[in-house]
């Protein structure tokens, strides 16, 4: 199972965040004069929150050459003044991490705050509901933002092409010769271990595919009436296909969804998420 209490950044990784930020010494500290005075850091939430990144934070003003400490780890809610994180050291060392550590919680927790909350909803609606995160994210980011989904309750619909089966209209689009029920018993011997997921646009396309034998209905941009439409019409066909709804899902729709019958939840809101507020705290 994928963790979310360790650091999913490397060393190397982590180091060249510090690099981006401080690529040539912290000029203001250092002509202060400063550097070499001792101090103390210590992170608040500051808004309620899932808590996430904090372990790579930790290790920042480690790799800074601060003695840190975690105080919260990831996947905790934590209310405003909730203890994260303390670190002490040279001021050189704390202020060189500072807002590279702050910044990646801040941005993480927002994420995994939004899909607890999005999570959440979807259980009122039906209890086995889950929420799955697309792989929507920032451009070099997505180890982070598994954390974050995981962090916050849900999973990831597919972290990357080469682990699942999707099937999208724009593969269809040069299936010229092939029929649903083909192009599905070609996908069986291809990969036989895998479960074939097919997105599908109308409760035609649905039937279609479920009577060709696709495991998961990805039901795209439906509402949460025609969902349920397609549940009816695959439950009176004895269809054991698995519903999906993707496109659109937020915190706000996510329990009539699942009211409507869809169990898997596929989202990229939390990749928008607002960061939640870390409070920062030095101590000479």
């Amino acid at each position: 199972m994928y963790s979310t209490d360790t650091p999913v950044l490397s060393d190397h990784e982590l180091q060249a965040l510090l690099a981006e930020d401080v690529p040539f010494g912290d000029l203001t500290t250092e002509a202060l004069g400063i550097a070499g005075r001792a101090g103390r850091i210590r992170f608040e939430a500051r808004d309620p929150m899932v808590v996430c990144g904090t372990e790579e934070a930790v290790r920042l003003f480690a790799l800074c050459g601060a003695q840190s400490e975690l105080q919260t780890p990831s996947g905790r809610a934590a209310e405003p003044g909730t203890p994260l994180l303390t670190a002490t050291g040279s001021a050189g060392a704390l202020h060189r991490a500072w807002k590279s550590a702050q910044t990646l919680v801040e941005w993480c927790s927002g994420m995994a705050s939004s899909a607890a909350a999005i999570q959440a909803a979807a259980r009122r609606g039906h209890p086995d509901a889950i929420v799955a995160g697309t792989r929507k994210n920032v451009p070099g980011t997505r180890r982070l933002a598994v954390k974050a989904f995981r962090a916050g309750g849900a999973v990831m619909h597919r972290c990357g092409l080469s682990e699942t089966i999707l099937i999208f209209a724009e593969h269809r689009q040069f299936l010229t010769d092939a029929t649903p029920a083909t192009a599905i018993a070609d996908l069986r011997r291809q990969a036989p271990e895998k479960r074939v997921v097919v997105e599908v646009h109308s409760l035609d396309e649905a039937l279609d595919w479920a009577e060709a034998g696709a495991d998961v209905l990805q039901l795209e941009k439906f509402t949460p009436e025609g969902v349920a439409e397609v549940v009816a019409a695959l439950g009176a066909r004895g269809s054991a296909a698995l519903v999906g709804a993707a496109g659109g899902i937020n915190a706000r729709n996510a329990e009539d969804y699942a009211r409507a019958g869809a169990r898997l939840l596929v989202t990229s809101a939390p990749h928008q998420a607002l960061p939640r507020d870390v409070q920062v705290r030095f101590t000479a």
